[in-house]
């Protein structure tokens, strides 16, 4: 429209000298004025120039788009083993309903492949399995909630984080709020704290508990299980699937203490594997064309990105 507009003043300008110049040799001696000629010309550079702006706006779109499809080029069409769990809620579960997997991990992976092209096969298993597998190359990928940490990233690589300031934290029995209320409370002997074997959870308590017992299982239900039952005394596991079993325990857990550690959650993924920079190119779009923020809220409630 704007190229319409500068042409039509050309032309304008055109006619008007034109007219100039037939008024001068009927009642004139004086020479035609030449200043149109020159605005003309002043008008023709101005569209060149609009011109070559938008080709150049056209080429760094098209360039932009391709970008994408140069990063995924490797990748696309093929399919690839994602190492998942089925028991940690909201991030990924069975769902009974539906009787497919289901949760925020499950649903951002596959969007991810969509946007990539390829095609996930997702293997749901321990999280120890998992991040074994991942390190032995028997799987392309895992997505389970997995703690980004300078000790495992000597063994596998990780994608940009996908989940910020996931800390762990403890809970006990509803019962047992008024003699346990902090870390300090339960390290003492006689207490027994459950949590999942090879997690970050696992790792702290081995780490920082003096006199406490831990107890560890293949599967978080059956930490949350044995507190609730009362055969352990308390859970220390990651912030959001606390809260939300919580939620789902009807109150019968409750947490304590502050929340600890505040790592970030990535994708593992084998050392040097070819999905590596397609996953994270395909994460920024998501979290860039609102994709993220939808799944995010629906499990979480909020849209960080703002999108």
């Amino acid at each position: 429209m704007k190229k319409n507009l500068l042409l039509t003043g050309v032309l304008g300008a055109s006619m008007l000298a034109l007219a100039a110049c037939g008024d001068d040799e009927a009642g004139t001696d004086e020479e035609p004025a030449e200043e149109p000629a020159a605005d003309v010309e002043d008008e023709d550079d101005e569209v060149d120039a609009e011109a070559d702006d938008t080709d150049a706006d056209d080429d760094d779109a098209e360039a932009a788009a391709g970008d994408g499809d140069d990063v995924y080029a490797d990748v696309a069409g093929e399919t690839y083993t994602i190492a998942t769990d089925n028991a940690f809620v909201p991030f990924a579960f069975m769902d009974l309903e539906s009787d497919e997997m289901s949760g925020f991990d499950i649903e951002l992976m596959t969007a991810l492949a969509e946007e990539i092209g390829f095609t996930p096969n997702f293997q749901a298993m321990e999280f120890s399995g998992a991040l074994a597998g991942i390190q032995s190359g028997s799987y392309d990928a895992a997505i389970n909630a997995m703690s980004i940490t300078e000790e495992r990233k000597e063994t596998i690589d990780f994608s940009d984080p996908y989940y910020l300031d996931a800390g762990i934290i403890f809970a006990v029995h509803e019962s047992n709020t008024d003699e346990w209320s902090s870390f300090e409370d339960l390290d003492v002997e006689g207490v027994t704290i459950s949590t999942v074997q090879g997690t970050t959870s696992h790792e702290f308590l081995d780490e920082n508990l003096e006199n406490a017992t831990v107890q560890t299982y293949p599967e978080i239900a059956d930490a949350y299980m044995n507190v609730i039952q009362g055969h352990n005394d308390a859970v220390l596991y990651d912030e959001p699937n606390v809260a939300y079993t919580i939620e789902q325990a009807q109150d019968q857990l409750v947490m304590i203490g502050d929340t600890l550690l505040a790592d970030d959650y990535g994708i593992g993924l084998p050392q040097g594997h070819d999905l590596l920079e397609p996953l994270n190119h395909a994460l920024e779009v998501l979290q860039e064309n609102g994709t993220y923020d939808d799944l995010y809220e629906e499990y979480f409630g909020e849209r960080p990105f703002g999108t």
